[in-house]
Protein backbone atom coordinates (compact mmCIF):
# COMPACT_ATOMS: atom_id res chain seq x y z
CA UNK A 1 0.00 0.00 0.00
CA UNK A 2 1.56 3.26 -1.14
CA UNK A 3 1.33 6.86 0.01
CA UNK A 4 1.15 8.74 3.28
CA UNK A 5 -2.16 9.78 4.76
CA UNK A 6 -3.99 10.93 7.85
CA UNK A 7 -7.41 9.42 8.37
CA UNK A 8 -9.97 11.23 10.49
CA UNK A 9 -13.76 11.00 10.36
CA UNK A 10 -15.62 12.85 13.13
CA UNK A 11 -19.19 11.86 12.22
CA UNK A 12 -21.16 9.90 14.81
CA UNK A 13 -23.45 7.30 13.21
CA UNK A 14 -26.63 6.07 14.88
CA UNK A 15 -27.85 3.05 12.89
CA UNK A 16 -30.84 0.72 12.99
CA UNK A 17 -34.59 0.45 13.45
CA UNK A 18 -34.46 2.33 16.77
CA UNK A 19 -32.01 5.01 15.63
CA UNK A 20 -34.54 7.86 15.90
CA UNK A 21 -34.89 7.20 19.64
CA UNK A 22 -31.48 8.84 20.09
CA UNK A 23 -32.16 12.04 18.14
CA UNK A 24 -33.61 14.20 20.94
CA UNK A 25 -30.64 13.48 23.20
CA UNK A 26 -28.22 14.14 20.36
CA UNK A 27 -29.79 17.55 19.74
CA UNK A 28 -29.18 18.66 23.32
CA UNK A 29 -25.51 19.28 22.56
CA UNK A 30 -26.37 22.25 20.31
CA UNK A 31 -27.83 25.71 20.78
CA UNK A 32 -31.55 26.51 20.70
CA UNK A 33 -32.02 27.52 17.04
CA UNK A 34 -32.29 24.76 14.45
CA UNK A 35 -32.70 25.14 10.70
CA UNK A 36 -34.74 22.14 9.53
CA UNK A 37 -33.81 21.33 5.93
CA UNK A 38 -35.85 18.99 3.74
CA UNK A 39 -37.04 18.56 0.17
CA UNK A 40 -40.41 18.39 -1.51
CA UNK A 41 -42.49 17.21 1.40
CA UNK A 42 -42.41 13.41 1.14
CA UNK A 43 -41.25 13.26 4.75
CA UNK A 44 -44.60 14.75 5.75
CA UNK A 45 -46.49 12.06 3.87
CA UNK A 46 -44.50 9.14 5.25
CA UNK A 47 -44.45 10.30 8.88
CA UNK A 48 -40.73 10.99 9.24
CA UNK A 49 -41.34 14.73 9.58
CA UNK A 50 -43.56 14.17 12.62
CA UNK A 51 -40.90 12.04 14.29
CA UNK A 52 -38.22 14.67 13.68
CA UNK A 53 -40.41 17.54 14.90
CA UNK A 54 -41.26 15.56 18.04
CA UNK A 55 -37.56 15.06 18.77
CA UNK A 56 -36.86 18.77 18.20
CA UNK A 57 -39.70 19.68 20.58
CA UNK A 58 -38.45 17.21 23.20
CA UNK A 59 -35.03 18.87 23.01
CA UNK A 60 -36.62 22.33 23.41
CA UNK A 61 -35.47 23.73 20.08
CA UNK A 62 -36.70 26.76 18.15
CA UNK A 63 -37.20 25.56 14.59
CA UNK A 64 -37.01 27.54 11.35
CA UNK A 65 -37.98 25.46 8.33
CA UNK A 66 -36.07 25.49 5.07
CA UNK A 67 -38.05 23.28 2.70
CA UNK A 68 -37.96 22.74 -1.04
CA UNK A 69 -34.40 21.51 -1.48
CA UNK A 70 -34.33 20.15 -5.02
CA UNK A 71 -32.57 16.94 -6.17
CA UNK A 72 -29.69 19.00 -7.58
CA UNK A 73 -29.42 21.93 -5.14
CA UNK A 74 -28.95 25.21 -6.96
CA UNK A 75 -26.81 28.20 -6.17
CA UNK A 76 -29.98 30.30 -5.82
CA UNK A 77 -31.31 27.92 -3.17
CA UNK A 78 -27.95 28.10 -1.41
CA UNK A 79 -28.17 31.89 -1.22
CA UNK A 80 -31.67 31.58 0.25
CA UNK A 81 -30.60 29.02 2.84
CA UNK A 82 -27.58 31.04 3.88
CA UNK A 83 -29.82 34.05 4.44
CA UNK A 84 -32.24 32.00 6.56
CA UNK A 85 -29.38 30.68 8.69
CA UNK A 86 -27.80 34.09 9.13
CA UNK A 87 -31.02 35.96 9.98
CA UNK A 88 -32.13 33.33 12.49
CA UNK A 89 -28.74 32.91 14.21
CA UNK A 90 -28.88 29.18 13.59
CA UNK A 91 -26.93 26.89 15.92
CA UNK A 92 -27.50 23.64 14.00
CA UNK A 93 -28.67 22.69 10.53
CA UNK A 94 -30.62 19.43 10.57
CA UNK A 95 -30.98 17.89 7.13
CA UNK A 96 -33.75 15.31 6.73
CA UNK A 97 -33.56 13.56 3.38
CA UNK A 98 -30.96 12.21 0.99
CA UNK A 99 -27.64 13.42 -0.29
CA UNK A 100 -29.00 16.57 -1.89
CA UNK A 101 -30.40 17.83 1.40
CA UNK A 102 -27.19 17.00 3.27
CA UNK A 103 -24.96 18.50 0.55
CA UNK A 104 -27.11 21.64 0.68
CA UNK A 105 -26.92 21.80 4.47
CA UNK A 106 -23.12 21.67 4.36
CA UNK A 107 -23.07 24.38 1.70
CA UNK A 108 -25.24 26.61 3.86
CA UNK A 109 -23.08 25.82 6.88
CA UNK A 110 -19.92 27.20 5.24
CA UNK A 111 -21.69 30.10 3.49
CA UNK A 112 -24.04 31.70 6.01
CA UNK A 113 -21.40 33.59 7.95
CA UNK A 114 -19.09 34.64 5.13
CA UNK A 115 -18.11 38.31 5.14
CA UNK A 116 -20.48 40.58 3.26
CA UNK A 117 -19.73 40.66 -0.43
CA UNK A 118 -18.06 37.23 -0.59
CA UNK A 119 -19.87 34.96 -3.04
CA UNK A 120 -19.92 31.35 -1.76
CA UNK A 121 -20.25 29.88 -5.28
CA UNK A 122 -17.11 31.67 -6.41
CA UNK A 123 -15.20 30.95 -3.21
CA UNK A 124 -16.01 27.29 -2.74
CA UNK A 125 -17.17 25.85 -6.09
CA UNK A 126 -15.05 27.88 -8.54
CA UNK A 127 -11.89 28.75 -6.59
CA UNK A 128 -12.19 25.68 -4.27
CA UNK A 129 -11.13 27.71 -1.25
CA UNK A 130 -11.59 26.41 2.27
CA UNK A 131 -13.48 28.17 5.09
CA UNK A 132 -11.29 30.59 7.02
CA UNK A 133 -10.07 29.29 10.37
CA UNK A 134 -12.05 31.97 12.20
CA UNK A 135 -15.26 31.49 10.14
CA UNK A 136 -18.27 30.31 12.13
CA UNK A 137 -19.11 27.07 10.31
CA UNK A 138 -22.57 25.98 11.46
CA UNK A 139 -22.75 22.35 12.69
CA UNK A 140 -24.75 19.94 10.52
CA UNK A 141 -26.68 16.84 11.54
CA UNK A 142 -28.73 14.52 9.38
CA UNK A 143 -31.58 12.05 9.33
CA UNK A 144 -31.07 9.92 6.23
CA UNK A 145 -34.08 8.90 4.11
CA UNK A 146 -32.38 8.05 0.80
CA UNK A 147 -29.05 6.32 0.36
CA UNK A 148 -26.41 6.66 -2.31
CA UNK A 149 -24.25 9.71 -1.88
CA UNK A 150 -22.55 8.91 1.43
CA UNK A 151 -22.97 12.59 2.25
CA UNK A 152 -24.01 11.66 5.78
CA UNK A 153 -20.39 10.81 6.65
CA UNK A 154 -18.21 12.91 4.38
CA UNK A 155 -17.32 16.55 3.77
CA UNK A 156 -18.41 16.82 0.14
CA UNK A 157 -21.05 19.20 -1.21
CA UNK A 158 -22.34 19.37 -4.80
CA UNK A 159 -24.04 22.55 -6.03
CA UNK A 160 -25.53 23.27 -9.47
CA UNK A 161 -25.30 26.59 -11.28
CA UNK A 162 -27.69 26.43 -14.22
CA UNK A 163 -26.58 29.81 -15.51
CA UNK A 164 -23.00 28.62 -15.81
CA UNK A 165 -24.06 25.09 -16.94
CA UNK A 166 -21.95 23.68 -14.12
CA UNK A 167 -22.57 21.09 -11.43
CA UNK A 168 -19.57 21.07 -9.11
CA UNK A 169 -18.62 19.04 -6.08
CA UNK A 170 -16.26 20.41 -3.46
CA UNK A 171 -14.77 17.88 -1.05
CA UNK A 172 -13.78 20.15 1.79
CA UNK A 173 -10.55 19.58 3.69
CA UNK A 174 -11.96 21.28 6.78
CA UNK A 175 -13.23 18.66 9.25
CA UNK A 176 -15.87 21.12 10.49
CA UNK A 177 -17.84 20.41 7.31
CA UNK A 178 -18.44 16.75 8.23
CA UNK A 179 -21.90 16.17 9.71
CA UNK A 180 -21.58 15.92 13.49
CA UNK A 181 -24.05 13.04 13.59
CA UNK A 182 -26.22 11.00 11.24
CA UNK A 183 -29.34 8.99 12.07
CA UNK A 184 -29.67 5.96 9.77
CA UNK A 185 -32.85 3.87 9.91
CA UNK A 186 -33.05 1.57 6.85
CA UNK A 187 -36.84 1.48 7.17
CA UNK A 188 -36.94 5.16 6.21
CA UNK A 189 -35.88 4.16 2.69
CA UNK A 190 -38.78 1.75 2.08
CA UNK A 191 -41.13 4.28 0.48
CA UNK A 192 -38.55 5.59 -1.97
CA UNK A 193 -39.68 5.10 -5.59
CA UNK A 194 -37.89 2.23 -7.34
CA UNK A 195 -36.22 4.60 -9.83
CA UNK A 196 -34.65 6.61 -7.00
CA UNK A 197 -33.60 3.47 -5.16
CA UNK A 198 -31.83 2.13 -8.25
CA UNK A 199 -30.20 5.51 -8.90
CA UNK A 200 -28.85 5.45 -5.36
CA UNK A 201 -27.56 1.91 -5.77
CA UNK A 202 -25.56 2.83 -8.86
CA UNK A 203 -24.27 5.99 -7.21
CA UNK A 204 -22.84 3.74 -4.49
CA UNK A 205 -21.27 1.43 -7.06
CA UNK A 206 -19.75 4.37 -8.90
CA UNK A 207 -18.27 5.79 -5.71
CA UNK A 208 -16.52 2.49 -5.12
CA UNK A 209 -15.30 1.87 -8.67
CA UNK A 210 -13.96 5.40 -9.02
CA UNK A 211 -11.70 4.80 -6.05
CA UNK A 212 -10.93 1.20 -7.01
CA UNK A 213 -9.82 1.83 -10.60
CA UNK A 214 -6.62 3.66 -9.72
CA UNK A 215 -3.18 2.59 -8.62
CA UNK A 216 -1.31 -0.64 -9.31
CA UNK A 217 -0.01 -1.51 -5.84
CA UNK A 218 -1.38 -4.17 -3.48
CA UNK A 219 -3.76 -2.00 -1.46
CA UNK A 220 -5.94 -2.98 1.49
CA UNK A 221 -8.36 -0.29 0.30
CA UNK A 222 -9.01 -2.34 -2.85
CA UNK A 223 -9.89 -5.46 -0.86
CA UNK A 224 -12.34 -3.42 1.19
CA UNK A 225 -13.82 -2.02 -2.02
CA UNK A 226 -14.31 -5.49 -3.49
CA UNK A 227 -16.18 -6.64 -0.41
CA UNK A 228 -18.44 -3.59 -0.53
CA UNK A 229 -19.20 -4.16 -4.21
CA UNK A 230 -20.08 -7.82 -3.67
CA UNK A 231 -22.36 -6.92 -0.78
CA UNK A 232 -24.03 -4.16 -2.81
CA UNK A 233 -24.68 -6.40 -5.81
CA UNK A 234 -26.17 -9.14 -3.65
CA UNK A 235 -28.38 -6.75 -1.64
CA UNK A 236 -29.51 -4.82 -4.72
CA UNK A 237 -30.85 -7.97 -6.36
CA UNK A 238 -32.96 -8.66 -3.29
CA UNK A 239 -34.13 -5.07 -2.85
CA UNK A 240 -35.40 -4.58 -6.41
CA UNK A 241 -37.63 -7.62 -5.91
CA UNK A 242 -38.67 -6.76 -2.35
CA UNK A 243 -38.03 -3.12 -1.41
CA UNK A 244 -39.03 -3.81 2.21
CA UNK A 245 -36.45 -6.52 2.82
CA UNK A 246 -34.77 -5.01 5.89
CA UNK A 247 -31.55 -6.98 5.58
CA UNK A 248 -31.04 -5.90 1.98
CA UNK A 249 -31.92 -2.26 2.62
CA UNK A 250 -29.72 -2.11 5.71
CA UNK A 251 -26.75 -3.51 3.79
CA UNK A 252 -27.30 -1.03 0.96
CA UNK A 253 -27.44 1.83 3.46
CA UNK A 254 -24.25 0.67 5.19
CA UNK A 255 -22.45 0.16 1.85
CA UNK A 256 -23.40 3.71 0.83
CA UNK A 257 -21.89 5.18 3.95
CA UNK A 258 -18.61 3.27 3.72
CA UNK A 259 -18.32 3.75 -0.03
CA UNK A 260 -17.68 7.48 0.39
CA UNK A 261 -16.70 8.26 3.97
CA UNK A 262 -13.03 8.55 2.82
CA UNK A 263 -11.96 5.14 4.21
CA UNK A 264 -11.36 3.25 0.96
CA UNK A 265 -9.69 6.28 -0.62
CA UNK A 266 -6.75 6.06 1.76
CA UNK A 267 -3.50 5.34 -0.05
CA UNK A 268 -5.25 5.74 -3.41
CA UNK A 269 -4.96 8.31 -6.18
CA UNK A 270 -8.69 7.85 -7.13
CA UNK A 271 -10.31 8.61 -10.46
CA UNK A 272 -13.71 10.47 -10.32
CA UNK A 273 -14.02 11.05 -14.07
CA UNK A 274 -17.35 9.20 -14.27
CA UNK A 275 -18.71 11.71 -11.78
CA UNK A 276 -17.38 14.61 -13.83
CA UNK A 277 -19.04 13.24 -16.96
CA UNK A 278 -22.29 12.50 -15.12
CA UNK A 279 -22.38 15.87 -13.42
CA UNK A 280 -22.00 17.59 -16.77
CA UNK A 281 -25.08 15.70 -17.96
CA UNK A 282 -26.87 16.73 -14.77
CA UNK A 283 -25.95 20.38 -15.24
CA UNK A 284 -27.55 20.37 -18.70
CA UNK A 285 -30.57 18.12 -18.04
CA UNK A 286 -31.18 18.26 -14.26
CA UNK A 287 -31.51 14.46 -14.42
CA UNK A 288 -31.24 12.18 -11.39
CA UNK A 289 -27.61 11.99 -10.33
CA UNK A 290 -27.16 8.22 -10.09
CA UNK A 291 -28.70 7.70 -13.51
CA UNK A 292 -26.39 10.25 -15.12
CA UNK A 293 -23.54 8.11 -13.81
CA UNK A 294 -24.97 4.82 -15.05
CA UNK A 295 -25.52 6.35 -18.50
CA UNK A 296 -21.84 7.24 -18.98
CA UNK A 297 -19.98 4.68 -16.87
CA UNK A 298 -19.55 1.80 -19.30
CA UNK A 299 -18.39 3.87 -22.30
CA UNK A 300 -15.84 5.53 -20.00
CA UNK A 301 -14.56 2.29 -18.49
CA UNK A 302 -14.35 0.56 -21.86
CA UNK A 303 -12.22 3.45 -23.13
CA UNK A 304 -9.80 3.44 -20.18
CA UNK A 305 -9.71 -0.35 -19.66
CA UNK A 306 -6.56 -0.91 -21.80
CA UNK A 307 -4.64 1.50 -19.54
CA UNK A 308 -5.51 -0.42 -16.35
CA UNK A 309 -5.95 -3.91 -17.72
CA UNK A 310 -4.75 -5.87 -14.69
CA UNK A 311 -7.16 -4.12 -12.32
CA UNK A 312 -10.09 -4.58 -14.68
CA UNK A 313 -9.26 -8.28 -14.90
CA UNK A 314 -9.13 -8.47 -11.10
CA UNK A 315 -12.51 -6.72 -10.98
CA UNK A 316 -13.95 -9.45 -13.19
CA UNK A 317 -12.79 -12.31 -11.00
CA UNK A 318 -12.99 -10.77 -7.51
CA UNK A 319 -16.32 -8.93 -7.85
CA UNK A 320 -18.24 -10.79 -10.55
CA UNK A 321 -16.80 -14.28 -10.26
CA UNK A 322 -15.79 -14.49 -13.91
CA UNK A 323 -13.54 -17.48 -14.56
CA UNK A 324 -10.16 -16.60 -16.10
CA UNK A 325 -9.87 -20.03 -17.70
CA UNK A 326 -9.40 -19.85 -21.45
CA UNK A 327 -9.42 -16.03 -21.49
CA UNK A 328 -6.67 -13.54 -22.18
CA UNK A 329 -6.27 -10.71 -19.70
CA UNK A 330 -8.08 -8.37 -22.06
CA UNK A 331 -10.94 -10.84 -22.58
CA UNK A 332 -11.25 -11.32 -18.83
CA UNK A 333 -11.29 -7.57 -18.20
CA UNK A 334 -13.94 -7.07 -20.87
CA UNK A 335 -16.05 -9.90 -19.42
CA UNK A 336 -16.05 -8.11 -16.07
CA UNK A 337 -17.52 -4.98 -17.64
CA UNK A 338 -20.05 -7.14 -19.47
CA UNK A 339 -21.07 -8.64 -16.11
CA UNK A 340 -21.48 -5.17 -14.63
CA UNK A 341 -23.60 -4.13 -17.61
CA UNK A 342 -25.84 -7.19 -17.17
CA UNK A 343 -26.34 -6.32 -13.49
CA UNK A 344 -27.11 -2.68 -14.32
CA UNK A 345 -29.77 -3.73 -16.81
CA UNK A 346 -31.14 -6.29 -14.35
CA UNK A 347 -31.79 -3.72 -11.62
CA UNK A 348 -33.06 -1.02 -14.00
CA UNK A 349 -30.28 1.52 -14.48
CA UNK A 350 -30.51 4.12 -17.25
CA UNK A 351 -28.06 3.03 -19.94
CA UNK A 352 -27.92 6.12 -22.18
CA UNK A 353 -27.98 9.89 -21.79
CA UNK A 354 -30.66 10.21 -24.47
CA UNK A 355 -33.06 8.72 -21.90
CA UNK A 356 -32.23 11.73 -19.72
CA UNK A 357 -32.91 14.38 -22.35
CA UNK A 358 -29.49 14.74 -23.97
CA UNK A 359 -28.96 14.59 -27.72
CA UNK A 360 -26.24 14.95 -30.35
CA UNK A 361 -26.56 18.74 -30.42
CA UNK A 362 -25.50 18.94 -26.77
CA UNK A 363 -22.20 17.05 -27.01
CA UNK A 364 -19.92 20.10 -27.33
CA UNK A 365 -21.67 21.81 -24.43
CA UNK A 366 -21.43 18.68 -22.30
CA UNK A 367 -17.71 18.52 -23.01
CA UNK A 368 -17.36 22.19 -22.00
CA UNK A 369 -18.99 21.35 -18.66
CA UNK A 370 -16.80 18.31 -17.93
CA UNK A 371 -13.90 18.71 -15.54
CA UNK A 372 -10.87 16.56 -16.41
CA UNK A 373 -9.40 14.57 -13.52
CA UNK A 374 -5.84 13.31 -13.16
CA UNK A 375 -6.11 10.38 -10.76
CA UNK A 376 -7.23 7.46 -12.96
CA UNK A 377 -5.46 5.24 -15.45
CA UNK A 378 -5.83 7.68 -18.32
CA UNK A 379 -6.36 11.44 -18.56
CA UNK A 380 -9.05 12.16 -21.14
CA UNK A 381 -8.64 14.45 -24.08
CA UNK A 382 -11.54 16.64 -25.19
CA UNK A 383 -12.10 14.41 -28.22
CA UNK A 384 -12.32 11.38 -25.93
CA UNK A 385 -14.84 13.16 -23.71
CA UNK A 386 -17.03 13.82 -26.74
CA UNK A 387 -16.61 10.22 -27.92
CA UNK A 388 -17.77 8.95 -24.52
CA UNK A 389 -20.86 11.14 -24.59
CA UNK A 390 -21.58 10.05 -28.16
CA UNK A 391 -21.26 6.39 -27.16
CA UNK A 392 -23.58 7.13 -24.21
CA UNK A 393 -26.44 8.46 -26.34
Amino acid sequence: MLGNFTYHNPTKLIFGQDAMDALAAELEAYGPNVQLVYGGGSIKRNGIYDQVVAALAAAGKNVVEDAGVMPNPTVEKLYEGARIARENHVDLILAVGGGSCIDYAKAVAVSANLPEGVDPWQKYWVDFDEPAVDLDVIPVGSVLTMVGTGSEMNCGSVITNHGAKMKVGHVFADARVFPRFAVLNPEFTYTLPRYQMVAGIFDIMSHITEQYFSGTDDSTSDYLAEGLMRSLVRASRVAVKNPEDYEARSNIMWCATWALNTLIAQGKSTDWEVHMLGQAVGAHTDATHGMTLSAVALPYYRLVMPYGLEKFARFATSVWGVSPEGRTTEELASAGLDAMEAWMREIGCVMGISELGADESMLEGLADSTLIMQGGYHVLTRDEVISIFRASL
